[in-house]
């Protein structure tokens, strides 16, 4: 059974209930050095998120080639299956070749049932377009969710990462043509990658759609586990290169500002990070990714840390959001 010590609320304008942090499964599996790894430590990372209160999973066919989604559904088959808002995602390559990845209907639908498969359920609860396709009409992609819907295999369907303008189409579209519309994005959004609000998050509020960001810690930059003068030498950093190039001046300012505010009130900078988020009226759900129960535990953490207007506009003072750097994944 869920527990309940973490809040819940409303995903967007839908009645849908998840919890106000969402966990996510991309660390889930094998394969990079980044990963849990061990399918038993993972499994206990989601049941231990489930004690906690967090009924929201998210994953994607293409996390650790569907080893992610398969590891969700083996937890999730222990419990209730109503007790779970399960969100999964479509568009990346799941094999080499014509119709590997992309959302044209054919993959659309054939990852579904993939997915469906995978996860050992009768539905998805949230499926989601974990990119824009150029090179599919978003009228083909929106029949293809739509009939998914129809037919009951999706409950809602959501996007992530993609343009103001693409985003804004989409709704547009799904509206003059009585398509399924979006319920949700996924923008990249946290303390120091602040783009979004300049982008996407103006949209959501207008639209009455949910945000649930991914990388709420910046690569775990904004969990203070980098140093200084070190560089990115280490973890995450020495092979991402989007993640080292968070080392700047600004960033470092930002991160200042919240490891002040997380040292008068006895938390962490990963709790007072995930706080920020929290005290943003846009996001519904910050997606969490922890690679250890400590991890989690912190996390789950900051649904306690309760900052002021002040501490918002310190946190944000050293820097103003700026547009999406083109061609970022």
């Amino acid at each position: 059974m869920v527990g309940d010590d973490v809040p819940y609320t409303t995903l967007g304008s839908t009645g849908l209930e998840v919890s106000e942090l969402c966990l996510g499964t991309m660390n889930f599996g094998s394969g990079e050095p980044w990963m849990v790894g061990d399918e038993a430590r993972s499994r206990e990372i989601i049941e231990r998120a489930l004690d906690l209160g967090i009924n929201f999973l998210d994953t994607a066919n293409a996390y650790s080639a569907g080893e992610s989604e398969e590891i969700v559904g083996q937890v999730v088959d222990s419990y209730r299956r109503s007790e779970f808002v399960l969100a999964t995602k479509v568009y990346f390559d799941m094999f080499d070749g014509p119709n590997g990845g992309g959302l044209s209907k054919k993959h659309v639908i054939d990852q579904c049932h993939e997915s469906l498969d995978r996860l050992g359920v009768d539905h998805i609860d949230l499926y989601q377009i974990h990119r824009w396709d150029d090179d599919t009409p978003i009228e083909e992609t929106l029949e293809a969710l739509t009939y998914l819907v129809d037919e009951g295999y999706v409950r809602y369907i959501g996007a992530s990462t993609m343009a103001n303008w693409q985003f804004q189409r989409a709704l547009y579209t799904a509206d003059i043509e009585d398509y399924e519309r979006f319920v949700c994005m996924q923008p990249e959004y946290n303390a120091v990658d602040r783009h979004e609000e300049a982008n996407l998050l103006p949209v959501c509020r207008e639209e009455g759609v949910g945000v649930v960001p991914w990388s709420p810690l910046a690569g775990g930059f904004l969990a203070g586990k980098y140093d200084r003068d070190g560089g990115p030498d280490s973890g995450r950093a020495a092979d991402d290169e989007y993640t080292a190039q968070r080392f700047t001046d600004e960033n470092w300012a930002v991160l200042d500002e919240i490891r002040a505010v997380a040292d008068r009130e006895d938390a962490t900078p990963a709790q007072v990070s995930l706080a920020w988020l929290l005290h943003k009226d846009v996001v519904d759900a910050p997606i969490i990714g922890p690679r250890t129960m400590d991890q989690l535990e912190e996390n789950v953490g900051a649904v306690d840390v309760t900052l002021t207007e002040a501490d918002l506009d310190r946190i944000e003072a050293p820097k103003y959001p700026q547009w999406p750097v083109q061609g970022k994944d």
